[in-house]
């Protein structure tokens, strides 16, 4: 796996922090009057975190481990909106949200820090397309970076003067 992909995903969860240390007190639930245009899937701030923490475990740990141990397996996409409700978002900690995804990606990476070049061109199908285990990390790279986007453009629209 190349290196400018892992160090991506290692910086990744301090970058969430980051960016989501800026969004203003009182708007973790904040949603603007339109979604049009947005670079992640529609969630608020705390979403938004919350949503990354539940893919990395409920998504990419288990399409990594079937992609590794099954041969051409089929792998679940997750609805994302239905899990923001069903595990009540809204109401969650940010900082929980934080270590759980930290310790989760320090998984991740460990995983993928052992893997062989023969088991990164691993098959599966996702999404309806065949994918290689390594291309299923270049997803999960992409993935945070929309969420960094994400976070980026409802700073964007938090800011934004009021249409009068």
């Amino acid at each position: 796996m190349d290196a400018i992909t892992l160090a991506a995903l290692a910086a990744f969860p301090e970058q969430l922090e980051a960016h989501y240390g800026v969004i203003p007190a009182g708007h973790k639930n904040w949603r603007p009057p339109s979604w049009d245009g947005i670079p992640s899937e529609p969630f608020t701030p705390i979403e938004q975190v919350w949503h990354v923490r539940d893919i990395e475990i409920d998504g990419y740990h288990e399409r990594l481990r079937r992609t590794l141990q099954e041969s051409n397996p089929l792998l679940a996409s997750i609805d994302g909106e239905t899990l923001a409700k069903e595990r009540s978002y809204a109401t969650c900690d940010a900082a929980a949200a934080f270590v759980e995804f930290r310790r989760a990606r320090g998984k991740t990476l460990e995983l993928l820090s052992g893997l062989t070049p023969q088991q990164f061109a691993r098959v599966a199908v996702f999404e309806g397309r065949p994918v290689t285990l390594r291309g299923l990390v270049h997803n999960l790279c992409s993935h945070d970076q929309q969420h960094l986007a994400g976070l980026q453009w409802l700073l964007a629209r938090m800011s934004a003067p009021e249409r009068r």
